[in-house]
């Protein structure tokens, strides 16, 4: 691209609209064009300039990960190792840590099987923009995980609680704090001036607001109140990212820095490579007409008003950096931007041919509730629209194209099925393979059974759930050591299935949809319930007399 400044200032800005945004190319570690735009509080009318500090969220995991290397790779790295481990038994539930196949790495690539503290906030009565301290509720969080949701080394499930007893780990065993220690290891070496660990996401420097809504619905200022560890605790303004990504550029090509040795592709217990690991993310973006794929390494973050991005693209030397005080699709912006810069070409002539089946003649319809009996997760499928349709698995919607007959992808997904048989989905990123059985919906939807009434509890999490309603109308509503909850609605999808809706919670993006499926003891009495997202799996209830 002959005027990169040019594209950030007129291209990218006017594609996304937003209260404001930070953006910057890196190429060859030099700055190749940075640009800021818009507004950092609308109400102020303060304008949002490359200095103005954001909270940078998860991508903050990366960097505690380059202090944790840095404490393992020195001359006391298998003493600190052991101490790590010593102190997780004291952190983590002690059932947890009596499996020798959870290692640090395998917390750190999102391999642990422990379920994710955020979304059980849910579960423990936490209500949207309520108070989450630091180091009273997450010492309490991370006691109540309960055991695994699958088999650590197995399979990928993005999971904070990992980072969070690292975090702890950490400090105590150093006699330090994280903050320090990532000025000095990370901040400092970087040249990132301003960047720090502020857990408090109340306090986030002036002017900075972050916003909720958009162009239709109009940008509401959303206050958030919780403290994150080193899961998502630093704080940076765009000069601290390109001070970070020429860093990264330096050490990417370093085969003895600590960047290059924990950037190295990870595997799963079975030796499949993983897509996560060390806090660095991994993808391709599909080149055009024969070009090769563009693989990508980086993270993004996401707190309710915020939306960020960081992506290095090794091969091209090229790193792409989107700050938004709004909750902008930053891969989406991240995809175009890479496809323009390397392959010269907009998004709109770089999308892959649907490679369809010439004897398909489109009879299988696939709209219809399905269940996966292994993680007990609803599957929810609508075609909407020709040749397309949206799959609700574990929370939120994904659009996948119809390929064949009976088959659908996605960048995540494929599915194959046919007429009334199972879905056999793949998701290759989280390493997973499972059927999916049909849910049979009644001839009489509506005749809801009365005596899902009442109230359950989980000794697994040590959470109280209260379901009420009569009819075809059911609510949740959970009680825990963070509160009383507010009241959730529910959809019947079958069987003994329902989806509980959560689109709003302590963290973003929330859980979205729950599954909840009720259990019976062999006859008609309702005995329990099997909760879960994709993110904190079959949690077990049972009801209360």
């Amino acid at each position: 691209m002959d005027n990169p400044q040019a594209f950030l200032e007129h291209d990218l800005a006017s594609r996304w609209q937003a209260p404001g945004c930070a953006a910057a190319i890196v190429k060859d570690g030099q700055l190749l064009a940075k640009h800021a735009w818009g507004y950092a509080n609308l109400e102020t009318r303060a304008p949002l300039t490359t200095e103005t500090i954001f909270p940078i969220c998860s991508i903050s995991k990366q960097m505690v990960c380059l202090v944790l290397w840095d404490l393992l790779d020195g001359p006391n790295g298998t003493d600190i190792e052991a101490k790590i481990f010593d102190t997780l038994r004291e952190i983590l539930p002690a059932e947890t840590m009596s499996n020798h196949d959870l290692t640090i790495s395998r917390l750190v690539g999102m391999q642990s099987g422990l379920r994710d503290y955020w979304a059980l906030s849910v579960l423990w009565g936490a209500a949207p923009q309520s108070r989450f301290s630091l180091y009273q509720d997450a010492p309490q969080a991370m006691k109540r995980l309960g055991g695994y949701h699958f088999s650590p080394g197995s399979e990928l499930s993005y999971c904070n609680s990992n980072y969070v007893a690292i975090s702890l780990a950490i400090e105590k065993v150093t006699g330090r704090t994280l903050r320090d220690l990532l000025q000095e290891k990370v901040f400092m070496p970087a040249g990132m001036k301003t960047a720090a660990l502020r857990p408090d996401t109340s306090r986030i420097p002036a002017p900075m607001v972050g916003y909720e809504g958009g162009e239709t619905a109009g940008y509401i200022r959303y206050a958030n109140r919780i403290e994150w560890a080193g899961d998502a605790g630093v704080m940076a303004s765009l000069e601290d990212m390109i001070a970070y990504e020429k860093y990264v550029h330096r050490s990417a090509a370093d085969a003895n820095s600590i960047y290059y040795k924990m950037s190295r592709e990870p595997t799963y217990i079975d030796g499949n490579v993983a897509h996560y690991g060390s806090g660095l993310m991994r993808g391709k973006l599909a080149g055009k007409d024969g070009n090769p794929d563009m693989e990508w390494v980086g993270h993004s973050g996401g707190l309710a008003g915020f939306r960020l991005r960081r992506t290095f693209f090794p091969k091209h030397n090229l790193s792409i950096v989107t700050l938004f005080n709004s909750e902008i699709d930053t891969m989406a912006v991240t995809e175009y931007a890479a496809k323009r810069l390397i392959l010269g070409a907009s998004i709109e002539q770089t999308l892959p041919q649907r490679k369809k089946d010439p004897d398909w003649d489109g009879w299988i319809s696939w709209t219809g509730n399905y269940f996966d009996l292994d993680a007990r997760l609803a599957v929810v499928v609508r075609q909407d629209k020709p040749h397309h349709i949206q799959v609700n698995y574990g929370g939120h919607d994904e659009g996948l194209d119809l390929t064949g007959r009976g088959t659908a992808t996605s960048k995540y997904m494929t599915i194959d099925t046919a007429p009334d048989g199972p879905l056999a989905i793949h998701r290759p990123k989280e390493n997973r393979e499972f059927a999916a059985q049909l849910i049979h919906t009644p001839t009489n939807p509506y005749h809801i059974r009365a005596d899902y009434v009442g109230e359950y509890y989980s000794a697994d999490i040590d959470s109280t759930m209260h379901i009420t309603g009569s009819g075809s109308v059911l609510y949740a509503a959970f009680d825990g050591y963070l509160g009383k909850g507010p009241v959730h609605t529910m959809r019947y999808l079958g069987a003994h299935v329902w989806l509980m809706s959560c689109f709003r919670s302590l963290d973003a993006p929330s859980p979205g949809f729950w599954t909840v499926e009720f259990a019976g003891d062999g006859g008609e009495a309702v005995t329990g319930a099997t909760v879960g997202c994709s993110i904190a799996r079959k949690v077990e209830y049972k009801k209360k007399a």
